[in-house]
């Protein structure tokens, strides 16, 4: 594909980024994991939630058309937001080439009409003490810009163990000779749009169908510090044979989560 490229008429491509968030945490006690659940649902509210993917909208340069979002009794948010391009800056092109895309103090790029949506999902081990919470984010939008710029804020923007995420091209848009067009740009994986701390701090897994423009990317953080993930107590108060357990609870769950099958 060429930045001369020339359409017939509106972009018609759709191109949706999915991606899934994961923390995990252990907390000892019932009690505890009431208390970690209570603090995940304060932490990321409906509130929370509308405010981050009102700043994905403005890194992206879009315009909000509409807001919907909702608190769940006992647990859980949803916020869907739909949204309307601005015009794209010609003098410009960084904004619509691909490459990795702005982190939160960095300026905007543009993005054409559609919608951003996100949905929480904490959850508990029913017996040994680890506790999962769940992002799921949808970015989707027709037109010229990759809703993978969005991809660096929203990883730096919550505390991801792992990430999963899908991003797929679908239909079809036409040249000035009516010849199809299935994409518009170039790109070998996700990771492409990735900054290069990312990159450093996870070990990632690709599965790609090219001839499908589809494209799927597993994030596992490399670095594992106990204390970051013992909530209610720490390192110093338990024992070292609790440590070691606790610890290999911790790293089955992340290595089920992150490979997507159960582990003996």
């Amino acid at each position: 594909m060429t930045d001369n490229l020339r359409l017939h008429g509106f972009n018609n491509l759709t191109s949706s980024l999915s991606f899934n968030i994961y923390d995990i945490c252990y907390a000892k006690t019932e009690e505890q994991t009431a208390a970690y659940i209570d603090y995940i649902d304060e932490l990321y509210n409906a509130e929370r939630l509308t405010q981050i993917l009102k700043d994905v909208t403005n890194i992206i340069g879009a315009h909000v058309l509409n807001i919907a979002r909702q608190d769940y009794e006992p647990h859980g948010a949803s916020v869907t937001i739909l949204i309307a391009e601005h015009e794209l800056d010609e003098t410009a092109p960084e904004q619509i080439e691909p490459g990795p895309g702005p982190l939160p103090e960095t300026v905007v790029g543009h993005l054409d009409k559609s919608h951003v949506t996100v949905h929480s999902y904490p959850e508990s081990h029913p017996d040994n003490g680890i506790s999962t919470f769940r992002l799921d984010i949808d970015v989707s939008t027709c037109g010229h810009i990759s809703p993978l710029k969005a991809l660096n804020y929203l990883i730096h923007s919550f505390d991801s163990d792992i990430v999963t995420m899908d991003y797929r091209v679908r239909g079809f848009t036409r040249d000035v000779d009516g010849k199809k067009l299935f994409i518009d740009h170039g790109i070998t994986s996700i990771q492409d749009y990735l900054a290069e701390d990312t990159k450093h701090a996870y070990q990632m897994m690709d599965v790609n169908v090219y001839q499908e423009n589809m494209f799927h990317t597993k994030m596992l953080l490399k670095d594992f510090e106990l204390d970051n993930y013992l909530f209610g107590t720490s390192r110093r108060d338990i024992t070292f044979e609790e440590a070691r357990d606790i610890e290999g609870r911790l790293r089955k769950e992340m290595l089920e989560i992150f490979y997507s099958r159960n582990l003996d």
